[in-house]
């Protein structure tokens, strides 16, 4: 059609031309949306060496944000995200990409409070623009964040309203990511049972759509709860089916947090060789990305060696883990300081073990994340 008229497929679409510059960078946004990573990259920054204008050089910034954040570099994606929110000529809110993105990042790095304050605000805009589509989106996002701060009452007031969001949405991805966020929330409230059930119900949905990406983080969650019930034959079967829906296209972290759950599982089964070799696999991946799933996975490494009887080298890896959890209260902390105080007391150094107990009551007198 556009040959017999004379004008681009561009023009046809959209009713005006797209110059050079916007065809570089739609290209390279489109590299990435095909998580063709290591080309995205190559182009962004071409186009961001020759960038000229303020808006040029913002979308570049933010593309090469957001594959730092597909290959699981939080820290450069933050980074990038900032410098394109500074140089951008409109609002933050204005691109609910970038902000998706750069919100996930700094909740990667447990930064919780900038992830809140970006989720809220963008969902305000949503809100304030009656854009549903959007408005769900950060909702979810939203109460993802609450949920990991332990505000568990006003995040699942937030995930009831995103039914009224959007009350006649039949995407069934849309239904999914309601039910994980519950799944999430009765986890963190352990409540295993209840998460187990909304985890099946979004597993369902998703298993019904193209959307394996989604669908392989459910398997990762269920799998989770699986363990937490002492379930690790199931989980197994979650995580390796997981692992097959997640093929490549995830990120290098959503592969490191599938091998955290497979080396849990398997401590479960009695393989501990195998457990502790991928645990520590998955700690290298995480240790940067993601602190507090790095410590989780010292802590497999950890009750290795507890249950192999060398307990000073147990100790050692405890410490480890208990010094990237302390400023995070969690179930995991408490964990790790009720293992360090076993370790201590099997050792004759019941002073010690007694300061550890007191550390572990006082952090579970604080909210719990």
């Amino acid at each position: 059609m556009g040959r017999r008229l004379g004008v681009s497929e561009d023009y046809l679409a959209t009713g005006t031309e797209r110059d050079d510059a916007s065809t570089g960078l739609m290209d390279a946004e489109l590299a990435l949306r095909f998580d063709e990573s290591d080309e995205a990259r190559q182009m962004f920054e071409a186009e961001l060496a020759k960038s000229v204008g303020a808006d040029e050089r913002a979308r570049a910034l933010a593309g090469l944000g957001q594959v730092a954040f597909r290959e699981g570099n939080p820290r450069e994606a933050v980074s990038r995200l900032e410098e394109a929110r500074r140089v951008a000529p409109d609002d933050l809110s204005d691109h609910p990409a970038w902000a998706d993105t750069l919100g996930r990042a700094y909740s990667m790095l447990d930064n919780l409070d900038a992830a809140e304050a970006i989720f809220r605000e963008s969902l305000e805009v949503a809100e304030r623009r009656n854009d549903p589509v959007e408005g769900v989106r950060f909702a979810v996002l939203l109460a993802n964040a609450l949920i990991d701060k332990s505000e568990f009452t006003e995040a699942e007031q937030l995930l009831e309203r995103t039914l009224e969001l959007a009350p006649d949405s039949r995407d069934p991805v849309f239904q999914a990511r309601i039910f994980w966020s519950h799944s999430r929330l009765q986890t963190l409230q352990n409540n295993t049972a209840a998460a187990a059930r909304y985890a099946r119900r979004a597993l369902e949905l998703l298993d019904l759509t193209e959307h394996t990406y989604y669908a392989a983080l459910a398997h990762q969650l269920l799998a989770h709860i699986e363990i937490d019930r002492n379930k690790p034959a199931e989980a197994l079967e979650l995580i390796r089916s997981g692992q097959t829906m997640l093929a490549d296209s995830g990120t290098k972290i959503d592969s490191a947090l599938f091998r955290l759950e497979e080396a849990r599982a398997l401590l479960q089964l009695g393989e501990r060789d195998e457990a502790a070799a991928i645990a520590m696999e998955s700690v290298g991946l995480l240790a940067d990305a993601s602190p507090f799933d790095a410590a989780r996975g010292y802590m497999v490494v950890a009750e290795v060696f507890q249950e192999l009887g060398n307990r000073e080298k147990a100790r050692e890896i405890y410490e480890l883990a208990a010094e990237i959890l302390s400023p995070l209260p969690s179930r995991y902390i408490i964990e790790v300081y009720q293992k360090l105080a076993e370790l201590l007391e099997a050792e004759g150094r019941k002073d010690e073990a007694l300061d550890v107990l007191k550390k572990a009551v006082s952090v579970q007198a604080e909210p719990i994340r």
